[in-house]
């Protein structure tokens, strides 16, 4: 290389003796001992000048020795550093502060022999983009730390470069490949095919789980695999393993230093010829395919896992997708030996279901031409738990979001319904306003029923469960059902002959089943029957299905079919999702069926679906049967008689309203007011407890929302009744009932008031209180 030393010896900065200050030394000590014959001085003065004279010229010889000592000891050094330098399989310089080189082994010219440059930046220049920044960042380091080293990926593969600083300013740089372990690591080990590698003198190095299992045992060396040497790549093999010889169709990728891979893929010969016998018996699915993405060959497990009858003229990426990137990328640095070698999860371009598998490739060369090895693996199970799991997160955010808006809607509803009624109080049907305000009070009652539906998704609704027998429930409904699915539609209903009580909700009920008759009606455009089954289930051990276990014991089923298009398989599973569906534009919202999840699950049963394209679909509803106790009748039935009999019966009274909303406040006194009460407004606990201090001041009844900014509702009406233990409590909220203070124990004297409520609704609620 020119301009560069001929040896290895690095140019070690080793001083001399400081001439100088010798000199000068001994100089001093000559005149300092021939003073006395020069001049006459006292003779105690001339031995002391002698004396002194002496002891300079003994510190000048040791200065001597010393040198010579630190000169043999460097020389030392420097040969050992040598031959260390010299022999070492890793290219070394040695370099100068600014990068010039002045020296280099055997290696680095062997590794660097189409370098021309005298500086180190130059000749990594055909391995590294910008050198100068990687070495000045290591030699600062070094100089700090007295060593450095990185690890940097090249477009030639992984390079190591170390750096020592050396006595006297020199650095000693080292630039080191470093290997690929490819399928020698954990990778290896996941690839479900044999796969051994081989060193240079036929020592086998590693072998995977797939090759321990085929052979039976650890072989140290190929002579003991194979009866055949030399090994065929592309060929059929004879392998002797430890359950007798096995035929072996062997793919060869070929490493650095003289290692090799070789994966051995058994074959069953019966029937067919040495070219299809190792591809049609793998027992994996597998595809051979050029670097370009064309399909070369596979065998019959995976056409069948890919859904096709032939790969002809068909690439890659035309069979699955997903990759994130373009498929030729990926297939090209696979093929160049670029790309690590990792698993992919792809999606199946299938038409007719929803695969995902997991793809890894591998780099082999046949015949010196390389192409690629493409092991499938069925990833859709996995997939699906994963986008289960994802789907129930998904479900959980939106039905929190569902909750918290449904929350304040109501409260903009309960001012707009309640100032609406106060309106009409004032307006008879003849005023040309009446039929303005009807038309305000009835959108808000349509935008309160939409909100119902947000909060029976989100399982937040209050709910008046009822002992009920489904066989009256769908008599009730059976005219209304017939006038929703029109002429062409027949509707059959099917009832158990001994049926079972079941406790739900009756209006929300009737609301799921309409929903789903009307689902039904709409996929039977041309006409068909809709099915209508009920039937009593005794369950002797738990029924898993759908991610859901029902527990053993007796339940009451419903059914609806129709004879529709059916549900395609993909979209199966998102017909519970709120705001989905397959209707067009103005059709549907697409909270039909999720309102009728939410409902069944808060009563504490089951639904499913079970759907064949042009077939048509079922909704199978469960519902736990009702357990019978004492009374039972006597407790669910509320006592409505005397509501109606006292619902206009208003006497007077002192009622404590506790709101934080001021338009809904408003509305609730001024009601309240109107109905002869003497209303006491607060804005917050904290101003409630503060009324209520006054020792002299009544009040019968408390009306108070539940969630509120600082102390709740249920706390601070916990704390007044502490003093005032016979007044009665109503509870007005946008949640649920159960929806808050579940673990808190149930306030004395209190009932209950969903928003939005009406005027009439509050006045006869704190009525029934009162009396």
């Amino acid at each position: 290389m020119s301009g560069r030393q001929d040896t290895s010896v690095p140019e070690l900065r080793v001083y001399a003796p400081e001439h100088a200050r010798l000199a000068a030394t001994l100089l001093l000590a000559v005149m300092l001992m021939s003073g006395p014959w020069l001049f006459a001085l006292p003779d105690w003065m001339s031995r002391g000048f002698v004396m002194v004279g002496l002891t300079l010229a003994a510190v000048a010889g040791l200065m001597v020795v010393q040198s010579r000592m630190r000169l043999n000891a460097r020389a030392m050094a420097a040969e050992l550093l040598t031959g260390f330098i010299e022999k070492d399989a890793t290219p070394s310089f040695v370099t100068d502060d600014d990068g010039v080189i002045h020296a280099c082994n055997g290696a680095a010219v062997k590794r660097f022999q189409d370098g021309s440059r005298d500086t180190l930046p130059g000749t990594l220049r055909s391995i590294l983009a910008n050198p100068s920044a990687v070495l000045y960042r290591l030699q600062s380091r070094a100089r700090v730390d007295g060593a450095a080293r990185e690890d940097i990926v090249t477009r030639r593969g992984h390079v190591r470069l170390a750096v020592h600083q050396m006595t006297g300013g020199s650095f000693l740089w080292r630039v080191e490949d470093i290997l690929e372990r490819g399928g020698n690591g954990r990778g290896a080990e996941s690839i479900p095919v044999p796969m051994i590698t081989v060193g240079r003198t036929g020592a086998v190095l590693f072998m995977n789980e797939a090759a321990r299992s085929l052979i039976g045992e650890r072989v140290k060396s190929t002579d003991r695999l194979f009866p055949a040497l030399p090994v065929l790549p592309g060929r059929i093999n004879t392998l002797s393993t430890k359950n007798g010889p096995v035929q072996v169709l062997v793919s060869e990728n070929n490493r650095n230093q003289g290692r090799s891979e070789l994966f051995m893929m058994e074959v069953d010969e019966s029937g067919l010829d040495a070219a299809q016998a190792g591809l049609e018996a793998l027992p994996v699915p597998f595809l051979k395919v050029a670097p370009t993405g064309e399909i070369l060959t596979t065998n019959r497990m995976a056409l069948r896992l890919l859904g096709v009858e032939s790969c002809a003229n068909l690439k890659l990426g035309q069979l699955m997708e997903g990759l994130g990137r373009p498929m030729s990328d990926w297939l090209r640095d696979t093929a160049d030996g670029l790309a690590p070698n990792k698993s992919e999860f792809l999606r199946l371009s299938r038409s007719d279901k929803e695969v995902f598998v997991q793809v890894t490739l591998t780099r082999v060369v046949e015949e010196g031409t390389p192409v690629l090895i493409a092991v499938l693996n069925d990833a859709t199970e996995l997939k699906t738990l994963e986008a289960q799991f994802v789907q129930s997160q998904k479900m959980q955010a939106i039905g929190q979001l569902a909750g918290g808006v449904a929350h304040d809607f109501n409260n903009l509803l309960t001012a707009i319904s309640g100032h609406c009624d106060l309106l009409l109080l004032r307006h008879d049907q003849g005023d040309q306003d009446y039929g303005d305000l009807i038309q305000i009070h009835e959108n808000a009652n349509r935008a309160a029923s939409l909100v119902s539906q947000l909060l029976a998704f989100s399982r937040k609704q209050t709910l008046q469960p009822e002992i009920l027998d489904v066989r009256d429930t769908l008599s009730d409904l059976t005219h209304l059902l017939n006038r929703l699915v029109g002429e062409k539609v027949t509707l059959t209903l099917s009832h158990d002959p001994v049926m079972k009580s079941i406790r739900a909700d009756k209006r929300q009920l009737e609301q799921v089943l309409m929903n789903l008759v009307v689902n039904a009606r709409d996929a039977m455009p041309q006409g068909g029957e809709i099915r209508v089954e009920t039937e009593v289930l005794s369950l002797d051990k738990p029924l898993e299905r759908d991610r859901a276990t029902m527990p053993a014991g007796d339940w009451v089923t419903v059914k609806v079919s129709d004879e529709g298009v059916g549900i395609a398989p993909d979209k199966l599973q998102k017909v519970f999702e709120p705001f989905y569906t397959t209707k067009r534009t103005g059709e549907g919202t697409g909270l039909g069926l999720s309102t009728a999840y939410g409902i069944i699950k808060q009563t504490g049963g089951y639904i499913f679906v079970d759907s064949v394209q042009g077939h048509g679909t079922q909704f199978t509803l469960f519902f736990p049967v009702f357990k019978q106790q004492a009374d039972a009748l006597a407790v669910e039935k509320p006592a409505v008689a005397e509501d109606k009999t006292a619902a206009n019966q208003h006497g007077e009274g002192v009622v404590l309203l506790v709101e934080d909303e001021a338009p809904v406040r408003a509305f609730a006194s001024r009601a309240l007011r109107m109905r002869g009460y003497t209303v006491l407004e607060a804005e917050s606990a904290e101003d409630a407890l503060r009324t209520l201090e006054d020792p002299g001041l009544t009040v019968d009844v408390f009306v108070t929302d539940v969630v509120m900014p600082g102390m709740d509702g249920p706390s601070w009406v916990r704390e007044a009744l502490k003093e005032r233990p016979d007044t009665r409590v109503v509870f007005v909220s946008g949640y649920a009932e159960g929806a808050f203070g579940e673990a808190q124990p149930e306030v004395p004297n209190s009932v209950f008031l969903p928003k939005p409520f009406s005027l009439n609704q509050l006045t006869e609620t704190v009525h029934a209180q009162l009396h």
